[in-house]
């Protein structure tokens, strides 16, 4: 049954949308819980440097598994939610997060870095079917004008997911207190309680009838192939990038950080690293205000523009704080790419909207490429030079949001 955004003759909320509501405040439950997720994977790149002795570019393999998943599970899961729909969808993924979650207990107990690679990539499948499931929804849940607008505020509450955390890693991981035969034991801990949680969402939607909002809004413009819509297939090619340079940028954030600014310990950093997600989440909430003000397109390419700029910093490598300072502020421009990339490339996309977002979704493979090539700079060259890779990438997103703002304007 379609679900439209009406009210009644005296201005009260029907029931279709107050369901419309209650949905969406759901799904951003779950941009809160990938965002966690996110915000410990960097944090443990620097854990598993210190307690299992392995070299930056090893390290990277953490984002190759957990982003490769993402590149795997897109299409599969696209297709099994045109059979079953976005819930099936979201419950599919959050089983397979709490799966992975729970993978870290062995890992943990062994202290074996491929079984805690495994453990991340089962944890990044489920957050593929997430993000297959959960990014479309929430562009579609109301008015197609504000698509970009909501998938910016419901990511906003992923970027309070990432500053969440590295907290929690910081105090955990780098407190100094376990023994040498379990050094691990806080990883352990921490993800079986995210497994707790993400169970208890599951259960939640499981017990929720979520509106079916497939059948008029994806049945239009169907007609024409699927790579034949330019904007679709640039947002592809600018998520890859903009992916590369997000995962690139906070990878090696508490390595830098304890390189660049004497003093700082590795716990330190990951509370530098939290400073700069709290930059990201207001970016967000700051530029879904802005939306309303500047045309999305124009926002994109402005960041973009800025964050070369800030990359340039980063790769002087100024002592004192001030390259760490840049590096804190390139979150705050990288805030809104992601979901204005992915509602610029599936907006208008008919029945192709699920498919559309499959491809979207594997695009976020380029995070799986990038700690490894900035890895293995650092490891040669330096960290500092590394962040030359994420300044490429910028400049790719900053091509995309030009064309799109000339593609607004020509509309």
């Amino acid at each position: 049954m379609l679900v439209n955004e009406k009210t009644s003759a005296a201005g009260a909320p029907t029931r279709a949308t107050t369901g419309m509501r209650w949905a969406f405040m759901l799904v951003t439950s779950l941009f809160f819980m990938w965002g966690l997720s996110y915000g410990l994977l960097d944090v443990l790149n620097k854990h598993f440097q210190e307690t299992l002795h392995v070299t930056k570019a090893q390290s990277g393999l953490l984002q190759a598994a957990y982003f490769g998943a993402y590149f795997l599970v897109a299409l599969p899961a696209g297709y099994f939610m045109d059979k079953r729909g976005y819930k099936a969808g979201i419950l599919a993924g959050l089983c397979l997060y709490a799966l992975g979650a729970l993978l870290f207990v062995p890992a943990a107990s062994v202290g074996n870095f491929g079984m805690f690679l495994f453990a991340l990539f089962v944890i990044a499948s489920g957050l593929g079917c997430l993000e297959t499931a959960a990014n479309p929804y929430a562009t579609v849940l109301g008015d197609p004008s504000g698509a970009e607008r909501r998938l910016n505020l419901a990511q906003s509450f992923n970027g309070l997911g990432q500053f969440i955390g590295p907290v929690i890693g910081g105090s955990l991981f780098f407190s100094g207190t376990q023994s040498v035969g379990d050094e691990q034991g806080a990883v352990k801990l921490t993800y079986v309680g995210i497994a707790v949680v993400v169970l208890g969402i599951a259960l939640l939607f499981r017990r929720t009838s979520l509106p079916d909002i497939r059948d008029a809004r994806e049945a239009n413009d169907s007609s024409r192939g699927l790579w034949s819509h330019r904007h679709f297939a640039g947002g592809v090619v600018a998520q890859f990038f903009y992916v590369a340079a997000q995962v690139g940028v906070g990878a090696f954030f508490i390595n830098y950080a304890t390189e660049h600014w004497q003093g700082v310990t590795s716990r330190q950093a990951s509370y530098l690293l939290s400073v700069a997600m709290i930059s990201f989440m207001v970016g967000r909430f700051f530029s879904t205000w802005l939306m309303g003000r500047i045309k999305p397109a124009t926002l994109l390419a402005t960041y973009a523009l800025v964050n070369m700029a800030l990359c340039g910093v980063v790769m002087m490598g100024i002592d004192g704080g001030v390259s760490v300072v840049a590096l804190i502020a390139v979150f705050f421009f990288m805030s809104t790419m992601f979901p204005t990339i992915f509602a610029l490339g599936v907006k208008n996309m008919g029945g192709h909207t699920r498919r559309a977002s499959s491809f979207m979704v594997m695009a976020i493979v380029g995070g799986a490429v990038m700690p490894w090539c900035m890895g293995a700079i650092a490891d040669s060259s330096s960290t500092a030079l590394s962040y030359g890779l994420p300044l490429i990438c910028f400049a790719v997103v900053l091509i995309y949001g030009l064309s799109q703002r000339r593609h607004s304007v020509a509309g």
